[in-house]
């Protein structure tokens, strides 16, 4: 399961999402800004407020780094 923290305005998690749906991948969204608990969960995960952070099996992905994402998916 993929767990994407985002936020309204950020052009890096828009960029992952049209990435995951591109490739056919479902994830499930969480905006930092309007859900307190999520952004609680995200800094644990993460330890940082910064934007987006994808949560893939329990692997931590910082930002729309395509090559992580790919590599912990599997995609070549």
């Amino acid at each position: 399961m993929i767990k994407i923290y985002t936020t309204p305005t950020c052009a890096y998690c828009k960029m992952a999402k049209e990435y995951f749906k591109s490739k056919g991948i479902e994830y499930e969204e969480f905006d930092v800004m309007s859900d307190v608990a999520k952004r609680e969960e995200m800094v644990k995960k993460s330890g940082q407020l910064g934007v987006p952070v994808i949560d893939i099996d329990g692997k931590i992905v910082m930002g729309f780094d395509k090559p992580k994402i790919n590599q912990y998916l599997g995609i070549k």
